[in-house]
């Protein structure tokens, strides 16, 4: 049985400079290059807000808005 050795020296690797870097153009693509690397997910797909939540924020809002629009008009008189 033969031992390959996974580092190669550097005079016989492709692409590689003296002293073992590597010039621009023999890297491989950056990960974000490659859109279809990971598996498809569809078990958990995006939803939207529930409802009831974004009606309590928004009575909330309300509210704090009415309070600074009471205080104010208080000010005035």
């Amino acid at each position: 049985m033969s031992h390959v050795n996974p580092d190669p020296e550097p005079e016989r690797t492709t692409g590689l400079e003296a002293g073992g870097g590597v010039p621009p153009g023999e890297t491989p693509p950056a990960e974000s290059s490659l859109p279809e690397a990971g598996p498809y997910e569809t078990h958990n797909p995006p939803t939207g807000w529930a409802k009831a939540p974004l009606i309590i924020i928004l009575g909330l809002a309300a509210l704090v808005a009415a309070f600074f629009l009471v205080y104010a008009v208080l000010l005035l008189l």
